[in-house]
């Protein structure tokens, strides 16, 4: 089929979300099988499908009335196997399942709880008995926090401590947790000068903090929880009130309902018999109809008809054709391959051509804002623009910006605030869970003067309410010393944002923030 090039990282992301598509429940021997599903891999990977006499091979079979006899019983007889329970090793770990952690409100708190570095180079007991290997475990936490525990072999009462040390190291993966047994290691007794069992000493970035004796698993947990405080402040967000930013829906916002496509289709005129358009249109019907018939389409050609011919239809009806892409993005297997198209090229070039452009119809830069929205359907896609410094990103905040202006039409400027809460969300889900900032500094400053320039003049009740939200998640535990937080200082965004119409509980929630 050819060679790809995607790592493999990426390649499982894609297998993790076509755990939607392909389910036990949507099997069918005829329409929805293991071709199918080579199928799509294979266009994710390489550009291309497997050959048509291999898809097509069941519905050949079905046209003929011996296939037709053949169904009902074949049907009967896969179903035991089909809706039969998944067996254990095959059911994925909770680790792996990262749309139910994303949206779970106690992984959010625990997450931003406290400044935990990015890295986690640790997650489990290190047991030590050379004073050599200790001390080279100790110079590496000068930016985290350790804890030693004392014990020996013949040390009883040290036994009923060793689940809660093992369960804080594992809960704990930035910081140390080291175990020494003193009767293998008399130098490392002698050094810390420990004369019982168990001891425990705490140390905050090198500074020994604390130091007790005693085998009380609740005073463990109690005195790791301060030492882990003291050496990760909380940030101040996470001591305020703002529960529907802490726990209201991270879902992406979408756009998945399908126009009539031959009304659609027709505006196009000839472009409309295109075969790169038609094959998208059919695809859009067939996964409207039945997903289990929605055969992936030769999703490379499309991209170059995009970047070519659809570029090149007059203004008029251009919306029509980006409008088939955009119900098609709603499928992860079609935004996953244009995630991973090189440098996401049908995408900008689709984006940046709206942006760039004086004078652009309403109805094509609202389907091109609703297509960039689809495009978040894909986890791949988020991955893509969370990567710092990048084409993408910067390409979508210039189509937010510049759509926030349309002041003739509020539909634009709710989708475009929809596609900024986007955004910010998927920034603020890397700030939580990584320690990092997904969107570059400077492009989260232009995002936040533009909702906070755009608060201060909306009047449309739904647009209020999807820029509070941008705006909210945009600065919500960002870096209180960074320039986002000197922008919305320097811009009063506290009072613009009090003085929001029709969103007055969340517009305190968000205010308080600033």
């Amino acid at each position: 089929m050819g060679t790809t090039h995607l790592p493999l990282d990426t390649i499982l992301e894609y297998l993790e979300s076509l755990k939607e598509v392909y389910t036990p429940e949507s099997y069918d021997l005829f329409a929805h099988n293991c071709n199918n599903f080579t199928n799509d891999f294979a266009t994710f990977l390489v550009g291309k499908g497997i050959p048509d006499h291999i898809t097509g091979l069941p519905r050949r079979v079905l046209d003929t009335p011996f296939g037709q006899m053949l169904k009902p019983q074949l049907d009967a007889s896969m179903r035991s196997v089909t809706q039969a329970p998944v067996p254990a090793q095959n059911v994925p770990s909770q680790a792996s399942r990262s749309n139910a952690v994303a949206e779970s409100p106690k992984s959010r708190t625990t997450a931003i709880g406290h400044g935990v570095p990015a890295a986690k180079p640790y997650g489990q007991v290190i047991n030590v008995t050379d004073l050599g290997a200790l001390d080279k475990h100790m110079q590496s936490t000068a930016g985290t926090a350790a804890t030693i525990f004392f014990t020996s072999s013949t040390c009883a009462p040290c036994r009923l401590a060793y689940p809660t040390f093992d369960t804080l190291a594992e809960q704990n993966s930035h910081a140390l947790f080291v175990k020494v047994d003193i009767n293998s290691s008399r130098d490392i007794a002698s050094r810390y000068s420990i004369r019982a069992t168990p001891t425990f000493m705490t140390f905050s970035k090198g500074t020994k903090q604390d130091e007790w004796t005693g085998a009380d698993p609740s005073l463990l947990k109690a005195n790791v929880d301060r030492l882990l405080q003291q050496t990760f402040p909380p940030h101040p967000h996470t001591l305020m009130k703002a529960p529907t930013l802490q726990f209201g829906s991270l879902k992406p916002i979408t756009y998945g309902k399908v126009p009539p496509l031959d009304k659609l289709t027709a505006k196009l005129g000839d472009a409309g018999k295109t075969a790169e358009l038609k094959a998208l249109r059919d695809f859009i019907q067939a996964r409207s109809a039945d997903p289990k018939e929605a055969t992936l389409p030769n999703l490379q050609a499309i991209g170059t008809t995009f970047r070519s011919q659809v570029l090149a239809l007059p203004k008029e009806i251009r919306f029509a054709a980006i409008d088939l892409l955009r119900c098609a993005m709603v499928d992860a297997r079609v935004s996953g391959f244009f995630a991973e198209e090189a440098g996401m090229r049908t995408v900008v070039s689709l984006v940046k051509h709206v942006s760039e452009s004086n004078d652009v119809p309403h109805n094509l830069r609202l389907v091109t804002i609703q297509l960039a929205s689809n495009m978040f359907s894909s986890p791949l896609f988020i991955k893509e623009i969370t990567r710092g410094e990048n084409e993408v990103a910067a390409a979508l905040v210039q189509l937010i910006t510049s759509s926030l202006l349309d002041a003739s039409h509020p539909t634009t400027r709710v989708a475009s605030a929809s596609l900024a809460f986007d955004l910010a969300v998927a920034n603020y889900k890397i700030r939580r869970e990584e320690a990092r900032e997904g969107l570059a500094e400077n492009l989260q400053v232009e995002l936040a003067a533009s909702l906070i320039e755009s608060l201060s003049t909306e009047e449309n009740t739904d647009a209020v309410k999807a820029l509070l939200l941008a705006l909210g998640y945009i600065v919500y535990c960002a870096p209180q010393d960074g320039e986002l937080m000197d922008l919305c200082k320097a811009l009063d965004a506290r009072s613009t944002v009090n003085a929001s119409k029709g969103q007055v509980a969340l517009a305190k929630e968000v205010a308080s923030l600033l």
